[in-house]
């Protein structure tokens, strides 16, 4: 009997001696995690503002596929909210509190089942050197039973944290998955309308033609914008020659305008002048890298539909669309324009 009243009387000091221990705990803290990212920040944002997303890169939904997921009226943005009820997850929602694009975001997370709590989630979004430094945070309160919980299982950090890793993982895999997509669509035969534009023109080995249009381009740009002289359309380059066998091309860069303009005989730029001409039109969606699938799908066309090129006619590349409004290199568009004989 002695001895069953030490060993309560033990348990006793123990479950005491715990429970002041438990008692004074942090109640409050703060769990992150930071990772560099090779995206832009702006595309690197849009993912992790839209709920819709999540599925694609959650490390808790990978658990759980198969977890039911509701979404709010709005999937992004202030107000935006989504919910998840699953045997594994157990059930919660989340809410968007605010947004600073492309800078930050706060949420609200709560959970319901296994055990009711609430936590303020946070992103941070870097702009640096290798693409975006992204950190996501969780902070909240604890009460007793939540302290007692974690001091058994190793704290908040180790509970979350690899979750936090993971996830960031998945999102950069995700985000590099995205900026490689790309489409090409031959449209056929079409009617380039022609028309004016300011030029300037080099030749060189096409290794170097990527550098040499990121050098020439923004010149005609420049003068363009310093002259007040209005675009009729989007810049484009004309390719003029390009020999594979001996690494060479002669090409322009090149604005259109709406009428003929007299250059600067000591600005380096020119005009020149296109008559309307047939051509088997490409359409790129997607990285410029991509372009020379996109040029062999054009002359694939024109080879399988027995089309003739026009001899001492420049082919066309028109960028479609501004790539400093659209940072994610998958939504680029490219028309390619290759004349053929009438």
């Amino acid at each position: 009997m002695k001895t069953l009243k030490y060993l309560l009387l033990l348990l006793l000091i123990f479950v005491i001696g715990f429970s002041i221990y438990i008692a004074t705990q942090e109640n409050s803290y703060t769990v992150t995690r930071t990772k560099v990212i090779k995206a832009p920040v702006q595309v690197v944002y849009t993912k992790v503002n839209d709920y819709m997303t999540w599925p694609t890169w959650s490390p808790w939904i990978e658990q759980e596929p198969d977890a039911t997921l509701t979404y709010g009226e709005k999937t992004s943005g202030v107000g935006a909210s989504y919910a998840w009820k699953g045997e594994v997850l157990g059930e919660g929602s989340m809410e968007t509190l605010e947004e600073k694009s492309p800078d930050s975001i706060k949420q609200r997370i709560k959970f319901i089942k296994p055990w009711e709590s609430e936590s303020d989630i946070f992103w941070t979004f870097v702009p640096v050197s290798e693409g975006t430094e992204v950190t996501w945070g969780m902070k909240g309160e604890m009460n007793f039973m939540m302290k007692a919980a974690m001091a058994f299982n190793g704290g908040m950090d180790k509970q979350i944290g690899p979750d936090y890793e993971r996830g960031l993982f998945k999102l950069d895999s995700v985000l590099q998955a995205d900026l490689k997509k790309y489409s090409v669509n031959v449209n056929g035969v079409t009617t380039h309308g022609g028309g004016y534009y300011l030029y300037n023109t080099t030749s060189c080995k096409i290794d170097e033609l990527a550098s040499k249009m990121a050098e020439m381009m923004p010149k005609v740009g420049m003068y363009v914008e310093k002259n007040n002289i209005t675009m009729a359309g989007m810049p484009f380059s004309l390719y003029h020659q390009y020999d594979e066998a001996n690494n060479a091309v002669i090409f322009s860069c090149a604005v259109p305008v709406a009428e003929k303009v007299i250059t600067d005989a000591n600005s380096g730029i020119q005009t020149g002048m296109l008559q309307p001409f047939k051509a088997v039109k490409t359409t790129l969606k997607g990285n410029y890298e991509n372009l020379k699938a996109a040029w062999d799908a054009g002359y694939k066309y024109m080879e399988t539909n027995n089309l003739e090129g026009a001899i001492g006619m420049p082919a066309l590349e028109v960028y479609a669309n501004d790539p400093g409004k659209f940072p994610n290199p998958a939504d680029w568009i490219t028309e390619i324009y290759i004349p053929i004989k009438e």
